[in-house]
């Protein structure tokens, strides 16, 4: 259920007619996260170039609305704005999933000049959702943390794997494990209670979860490096003087290009931390890299089938 109040329906899209607006901007991740950081900065940029005539608060932590519910939040207008991963999306469009491809992108270079080969198709896809796609901010690479040590997929046979997007479920299931969806704010009790074993997922996620509570080994496969996506209510916007619009854009662009600047260096930080407090960081075995390339290979092969066109079209973009 929505986390949404009365008075906070009373301050949406209607209250989009006159100045003073006050706007409200849930976002899925705890506030030591460099995409919720960005998203602050982004509010504050653009209250400070509105005057104060245009007022987000941003709701961190899923605080305001669960992360799976944010994108019918903000399309239906429950909320002008929201961030959400753009992974989760990937059963409405395969479009959404090319940066849960494993070793498709592994570099922040390379995953930027991926984000500008898809963010075309994405935008079109969210206009025709009666959404505006405002900015994306990349997560360090994903890569794996377990209990004990892992230099083959036979290693995590049988284990409960941590889902979080359809990518993420398959990658899961081709690895032998069983996936199972927990979201970050579950990701301690669900190790504590043995509902998951294994998990993918950047060091920021593991430091924010205190992953070594729970698990001992990092392994840097560094497979893929996915984003969020910050969107808002295409009618929100629209009703919006073009001096403001201009002025959200001008914050988004502000706010992409910083997480682009800062993704690197937020994760050599938060693997220093996971060292710190006791964590084993290994880079993989090349067996293990081997096997996982071949499911990258698989999940690549199974993205291409589902949209033929819109894939060919990215990949083309990205490639050339």
């Amino acid at each position: 259920m929505l986390k949404l109040t009365s008075a906070l329906l009373l301050g949406g899209l209607a209250s989009t007619a006159s100045f003073a607006e006050k706007w409200h901007m849930p976002t899925p991740y705890g506030d030591g996260n460099l995409p919720t950081q960005i998203a602050y900065n982004f509010a504050q940029e653009v209250k400070d170039n509105t005057k104060g005539e245009l007022d987000i608060t941003v709701h961190s932590g899923g605080s305001l609305v669960k992360h799976t519910e944010i994108p019918r939040s903000v399309k239906t207008g429950q909320v002008q704005m929201g961030e959400v991963f753009m992974g989760i999306l990937g059963n409405e469009n395969p479009i959404y999933k090319h940066d849960n491809i494993p070793f498709l992108a592994t570099t922040y270079p390379d995953a930027e000049k991926l984000w500008k080969a898809a963010k075309p198709a994405v935008a079109k896809a969210l206009d025709k959702d009666g959404m505006v796609l405002l900015y994306a901010v990349a997560w360090p690479a994903q890569s794996l943390y377990s209990k004990e040590p892992v230099n083959k997929l036979a290693d995590l046979e049988g284990a409960k794997m941590r889902a979080y997007s359809p990518s993420t479920s398959r990658l899961a299931d081709l690895m032998g494990t069983t996936p199972t969806t927990i979201q970050v704010p579950d990701i301690p009790q669900a190790f504590s209670t043995g509902i998951i074993q294994a998990m993918v997922t950047s060091p920021s996620t593991g430091v924010d979860s205190q992953a070594w509570d729970y698990v001992n080994h990092f392994t840097e496969i560094s497979a893929w490096i996915p984003k969020n996506i910050v969107v808002v209510n295409k009618r929100a916007f629209r009703r919006l003087d073009k001096a403001s619009q201009e002025i959200i854009l001008d914050a988004a662009a502000n706010a992409e290009s910083a997480g682009w600047a800062g993704v690197a260096a937020r994760a050599a930080k938060d693997k220093a931390t996971l060292i710190a407090n006791g964590m084993t960081v290994s880079q993989p075995s090349p067996e293990l890299i081997k096997e996982l390339k071949a499911i990258g290979k698989t999940m690549s092969d199974e993205w291409k089938a589902e949209a033929p066109k819109d894939v060919a079209a990215i990949l083309y973009n990205y490639e050339k």
